[in-house]
């Protein structure tokens, strides 16, 4: 299985490079390649897990009160809505309603998605959201992340290709836990290409199309942020956010333009009147007013 596993992997390589110029002049790895499986993934994620577990100093996960019923809410009611698109085709491999993780830190509006699934979501964003819609939207841009393995498709452009097969050959059985932890190191998987965030943008869309959700929903916390003057700030609650994503102005603007091109209406995060259910009272009662 190994052998014929470095075979494919080969072979995929000599194929691109004959038929498909690199898009990455720093590396030898086309960007489409992943010699990474899925159950790679899994493995990779649990590992960053648990070095985010014993790291309670820059990741003080939320534990308190009212933790279980906040996650079980996000897990069932906002992540289970958005698992009913067609389009998420990873749910039974990564189990995305287990793996929701809070950080309590009031200060960082972000959330994030390791490989395999599991994802992080800061209470400052919690926080800062209006709805359950907006919820909604961040959820499915992250679940894409995981679903479009853009994590380890990054690892198989920026490591070297000797390092990558003594994963797939078992040679060193500690490089997957070596990766995790620079993985880990200052979580560098959260930064996504330009590209990457626009392609969890248009997955979120998909996503919540088939949902009870608006289908911009992923614009809401953009526009947000916009019309409270973040945009462009370098405050505590959205460095890191700014830091690791591409301009939020630019994404309101290709989210409205997918919803135009789909014959939907272009609503706001504020939008109020007949027919527009951005699931306000919901997320005020089941999620923020539980908050800390």
């Amino acid at each position: 299985m190994k052998t014929l596993r470095t075979f494919f992997l080969f072979f995929s390589l000599l194929i691109s490079a004959i038929t498909v110029p690199s898009c990455d002049s720093s590396t030898n790895i086309l960007p489409a390649i992943n010699i990474f499986t899925d159950a790679d993934d899994v493995k990779l994620g649990d590992q960053v897990v648990d070095q985010i577990n014993h790291d309670p100093a820059n990741y003080p996960l939320y534990t308190g009160t009212n933790a279980d019923a906040i996650t079980s809410y996000i897990s069932s009611t906002v992540v289970g809505e958005v698992l009913k698109s067609s389009d998420i085709q990873k749910k039974s491999i990564y189990n995305y309603q287990t793996k929701i993780h809070l950080i309590k830190d009031d200060k960082t509006m972000n959330a994030f998605a390791l490989p395999g699934g599991p994802v992080y979501i800061y209470t400052g964003l919690l926080k800062y959201l209006l709805n359950e819609s907006a919820l909604a939207g961040v959820l499915g841009h992250e679940i894409a992340h995981a679903e479009r393995r853009h994590a380890s498709t990054r690892m198989s452009q920026e490591m070297g290709l000797n390092a990558l097969l003594s994963v797939i050959l078992g040679e060193n059985p500690s490089q997957l836990a070596q990766i995790a932890a620079q993985l880990f190191t200052g979580l560098t998987l959260l930064q996504n290409s330009r590209a990457n965030e626009d392609e969890a943008d248009l997955y979120s869309f998909k996503y919540l199309t088939d949902s009870k959700y608006y289908s911009g929903s992923v614009k809401f916390f953009f526009e947000q942020m916009r019309d409270d003057g973040l945009v462009s700030s370098k405050s505590d609650k959205i460095a890191l956010f700014l830091s690791t994503h591409p301009d939020p102005i630019d994404r309101i603007a290709s989210t409205d333009t997918r919803l135009t091109t789909a014959g939907k209406p272009v609503i706001s995060y504020n939008s109020t009147g007949s027919g527009i259910n951005l699931y306000i009272n919901e997320y005020q009662t089941n999620i923020v007013s539980k908050l800390p």
